[in-house]
């Protein structure tokens, strides 16, 4: 027997068990969603009558759940997220292909705006659909921010973004900071990226705030891409590495993961490590880390979901 649920006064309803943003999609409730892992909460939903089952989301007021991760146990009356009251108009200032079909996008904010390196934020392609994604950008140091979006997966959000033109408004939201970020009292530790795809995104500005606060142990960068032609920021580390001393560039490809995997039994036990990109290629990378022995607590890992944008 089917559940009610009331959305803004519309009606809807799920079957027993059934995931809240599944049913409400299912049925033209158009609620947007990104990682599907009750991280980003581009989801976000407020429950005014009934309580869904889910874990207590942390930082969330109290009623407001990611519908993601919520399993519909009895009849709910909800409330959508008013992210349009929380976001900043922004207008596009570049858009460039990149190597292995990544677009580079940088925006003009309306007004100044507060991040630090490793932070991320929702993009809104219109009022129902967003996407996640890490600053690349620094602070301080570019007048824009700018994203790293990959163009190779269809769906409804890809096929927005390559419409874009210069001079297009769009909105961004939810600035949030996850687990990538320098701390300058780690300046003398050895300093490990591991990028994988897109995920180098945020570690590229993780990278430039370290030798700006004038990192002195050594930094190593590895971003692991599908093929040699996939590395689309390989000119631009290629020059940083060129101007500091104590930085060291590899660009491997999938295949040679096994490589990748004995270098990495070799990092000092000191070091601190920053690892971002798909869950499925960093797994290995964690878990060769840890069997060297390096400490959780220097261990800093961003994942995200390779999924059809839908």
């Amino acid at each position: 027997m089917s559940i009610e649920l009331s959305l803004d006064q519309q009606r809807f309803s799920a079957e027993p068990g059934e995931n809240l943003l599944d049913a409400l999609n299912r049925q033209g409730a158009a609620i947007p969603f990104s990682c599907r892992a009750g991280q980003c909460y581009a989801c976000l939903v407020q429950c005014v009558q009934g309580r869904p089952d889910c874990p207590p989301p942390p930082g969330l007021a109290e009623g407001w759940y990611p519908a993601c991760q919520c399993r519909v146990r009895e009849p709910l009356q909800l409330r959508r997220g008013e992210l349009v009251g929380q976001s900043l108009g922004v207008q596009v200032q570049a858009l460039d292909w990149l190597p292995g079909e990544l677009l580079r996008l940088r925006l003009q904010t309306e007004r100044p705006l507060r991040y630090h390196a490793g932070q991320h934020l929702l993009l809104w392609a219109d009022e129902h659909l967003a996407r996640p994604y890490s600053l690349a950008s620094l602070a301080g140091e570019d007048d824009f921010l700018e994203l790293h979006i990959a163009g190779h997966r269809p769906g409804a959000f890809a096929d927005r973004l390559r419409q874009w033109q210069v001079g297009d408004r769009l909105r961004i939201s939810q600035l949030r900071s996850g687990a990538l970020h320098y701390d300058r009292q780690w300046q003398q530790q050895p300093l490990y990226l591991l990028a994988s795809g897109s995920g180098l995104a945020p570690l590229w500005a993780v990278l430039r705030e370290a030798l700006r606060a004038g990192h002195s142990g050594p930094v190593v960068l590895y971003h692991l891409a599908r093929d040699r032609h996939s590395h689309y920021l390989a000119e631009p580390l290629a020059e940083l590495a060129q101007r500091a001393g104590n930085l060291e560039v590899h660009l491997p490809c999938t295949a040679e993961l096994p490589s990748v995997l004995a270098q990495l039994r070799l990092v000092p036990r000191q070091a601190q490590v920053l690892v971002c990109g798909a869950a499925e290629s960093l797994e290995p990378l964690c878990r060769t880390l840890f069997m060297a022995g390096l400490p959780r607590q220097q261990l800093l890992v961003e994942t995200f979901t390779r999924r059809e944008h839908r």
